[in-house]
């Protein structure tokens, strides 16, 4: 008789897809709550959580392996309280017991698995295990908690105490921001980094990195630095060439295994998407590259095709794993080609595709299987098969469709429906750019359906965030990410859309996050509220990843209201922050490029641009699609404006173009192109 029938623990109560996997494990599994950890204190037992997420493959592994075993199950069952953590509902657990992995082993990854004293202080922990190892470690350790809870203890006393100092800031006595000499030796030095022929890093496996690359598309095109504009150029176009780009559905994979981009692991983030078509929109408007255009185009239509729910809420993500027509997991399964498969399907436009998609060595994965991949220019493979460009994308485009038919006959990876209002945010804020740079009114309802789904589902009841939606119920209270995700797509979706309600939301929440996570000592936020408790430490999220940090999306998003809204002296707390910050970004910029890129935008001119009168959506929308990373849009047809950059501004029969910096203001003009010329003119 399988598990499932047999066996049901307390996870069946919860919503997390990643917590319900392991609600038929023979493990006596419990969420993480006030009831646990309290029955672990009056139990006086060890606690053993376990962290992973629903698209982690070896999470997956150790479930088979471990927790649907009998014989784990009795060891783990008897000895202690058993807590299984999906880390993307909950990364304030996932933060602490990471970094006490990382200070335990010098290394870390899921599944994160930690013994921890009653009281939640850790002192031991591990990735994967195999069954005989993990029941080994556990005996061993149960036993010495028994014999000798005082080595345990002070163990765990120590860790408890190396958690806090890590997180700690090193503010530097000088109070000066960082300087433009400052920026570019920092830039100088990290290009040493740069993979210039492949793009992103010297190294396997390869991030995308998008933070990174907003950063530096940036400094490229502000110094007019041609060396760094083209290694961004490469990375992109590699990526979206490489086959961690989906070229069948559209959307990216998480990393690739590779220096090439070629291989990936073959889960699908919301988050990597939403902030990629950020990226490419950005990268669209500065280069006009029609390459970073469809990339957007395609991302967009894999997120409504695969992750949009029925409320306009946007999914977590798709698994690396799927079944086989034998009915056997495998990873890639759904995304691969055998090239027997693509000659039946596509018949006499195979050869034009085999060197498209490089159906040959280069292309080749591992057991026969393809994963598609571009590495030459279009032009190029068009006059070697006499035929024109666009005759060779109508081919393309074509053979794609076939693929993509054929495709939907396969098993579908798992997905994972719950639904997080941080990653919520990130493709929010994708879907705002997209609109602005790609101008497609599609992108801007489904970006305005979003918004009001995260302000209906997700708001709660004291004017805050929840973290999670699923079933029609939200259980987790926000962390700061979910907030500055928000603020930021909400800034942003009143940039393109010039209703000032979504600008009062984004302050107002702002307001919400000063008043509960800020950290008196040096301006930043707590990852977690005042208002919950329960953790052994109160985080400070600051490093840049692949996810850019919430501190630092928060800064961002102090810098641009403060422009917005100057009575509310956002600016002051922004730059005690930026002070406080100044020594950990300059020493290591890779890890701090979003504090790097908003340490550019402080460093230069930032401009206010302002269109009011009947006329100001064409205006705005003839601006707006120019790459302007330093300017802040604000415009109304409204004689009255409650809005502090739009008053005593409206003259009858007239649309006027102001450019201000820092509230000053050039001479009105009535030219879009006049308007761009005084930026130019006012930038040095």
């Amino acid at each position: 008789m399988p598990h499932s029938q047999k066996h049901t623990n307390n996870l069946i109560k919860e919503s997390s897809p990643y917590l319900l996997q392991h609600a038929h494990n023979p493990v006596h599994w419990e969420a993480w709550n006030e009831d646990t950890l309290q029955k672990a204190k009056d139990e006086n037992k060890l606690i053993l959580i376990s962290i992973g997420y629903a698209a982690c493959h070896w999470c997956h592994v150790m479930e088979h392996e471990c927790f649907e075993d009998e014989e784990v199950a009795e060891t783990m069952n008897a000895h202690f309280i058993n807590i299984k953590v999906d880390r993307e509902e909950r990364p304030d657990i996932d933060h602490i017991y990471m970094d006490a992995l990382q200070m335990m082993t010098g290394s870390g990854g899921w599944p994160l698995n930690i013994l921890a004293l009653p009281d939640g202080r850790p002192f031991w922990g591990a990735t994967f295990v195999k069954k005989t190892d993990w029941i080994q470690v556990l005996n061993q350790l149960q036993k010495l908690y028994i014999e000798d809870p005082n080595k345990i203890t002070g163990y765990a006393e120590n860790m408890a105490q190396g958690l806090k100092e890590i997180n700690s800031i090193t503010k530097t006595s000088n109070d000066e921001l960082i300087k433009s000499n400052e920026i570019e030796k920092i830039i100088q030095d990290w290009s040493n980094y740069f993979d210039t022929f492949l793009g992103g890093y010297k190294r396997a496996p390869k991030f995308m990195m998008p933070t990174n690359m907003n950063c530096l598309l940036h400094y490229a095109h502000s110094h007019n630095d041609d060396t760094i504009y083209e290694y961004v150029n490469t990375t992109l176009t590699r990526m979206a060439w490489g086959g961690i780009f989906d070229h069948v559905g559209g959307g990216f994979s998480r990393y690739s295994v590779d220096t090439k981009w070629h291989v990936p692991h073959f889960e699908k983030m919301l988050y990597d998407n939403g902030l990629l078509i950020s990226l490419y929109s950005n990268a669209y408007a500065a280069t006009n590259k029609q390459l970073y255009k469809s990339t957007v185009e395609k991302t967009i239509s894999f997120l409504e095709e695969e992750l949009l729910d029925k409320n306009n809420g946007f999914y977590s993500s798709l698994d690396a794993d799927s079944l086989t027509k034998n009915g056997k997991l495998v990873e890639g399964a759904y995304y691969v080609w055998q090239k027997e498969e693509l000659i039946r399907i596509l018949k006499d436009d195979f050869e034009i595709f085999k060197e498209y998609f490089n159906i040959n060595s280069y292309g080749l994965w591992e057991e026969d299987n393809y994963v598609l991949i571009r590495d030459g220019k279009a032009l190029n493979i068009a006059m070697k098969h006499s035929i024109t460009k666009k005759e060779l994308k109508q081919i393309i485009t074509q053979c794609l469709v076939l693929l993509k038919k054929e495709r939907k006959k396969r098993n579908k990876p798992r997905l994972d429906d719950k639904i997080l209002t941080a990653w919520n945010g990130l493709a929010l804020k994708g879907l705002t750019d997209a609109y602005r740079y790609l101008e497609n009114p599609h992108y801007l309802d489904l970006a305005l359906r979003n918004a009001q789904f995260i302000i209906e589902k997700m708001s709660a009841e004291d004017g805050g965030l929840y973290r999670n939606f699923k079933n029609g119920d939200s259980t987790i209270k926000g962390f700061l990410e979910d907030y500055a995700s928000v603020i930021e797509a909400f800034i942003g979706l009143y940039e393109v859309s010039y209703d000032d309600k979504w600008l009062n939301h984004s302050l107002r929440l702002t307001k919400y996050v000063i008043d509960h996570f800020t950290d008196s000592e040096t301006g930043l936020f707590y990852f977690t509220s005042s208002k919950e408790d329960g953790l052994i430490r109160r985080t400070l999220e600051i490093a840049d990843n692949v996810i850019p940090s919430s501190n630092s999306i928060m800064a961002h998003n102090l810098h641009k209201l403060s422009k917005y809204f100057p009575e509310d002296n956002l600016d002051i707390r922004l730059n005690k922050i930026m002070t406080s910050m100044k020594s950990t970004i300059t020493e290591n910029p890779q890890n701090n490029s979003n504090w790097l890129h908003l340490a550019q935008l402080m460093d230069q001119k930032f401009f206010e641009m302002v269109a009011i009168g009947e006329n100001f959506e064409p205006i705005c929308k003839t601006l707006m699609k120019n790459y302007l990373p330093n300017v802040i849009f604000a415009a109304s047809n409204a004689k009255n404006s409650n809005l502090p950059l739009l008053m005593n501004r409206y003259v009858m029969n007239k649309t006027l173009i102001y450019v201000c910096n820092h509230g000053s203001c050039q001479m009105p003009v009535e030219e879009p192109k006049k308007a761009l010329d005084l930026l130019t003119t006012n930038i040095s």
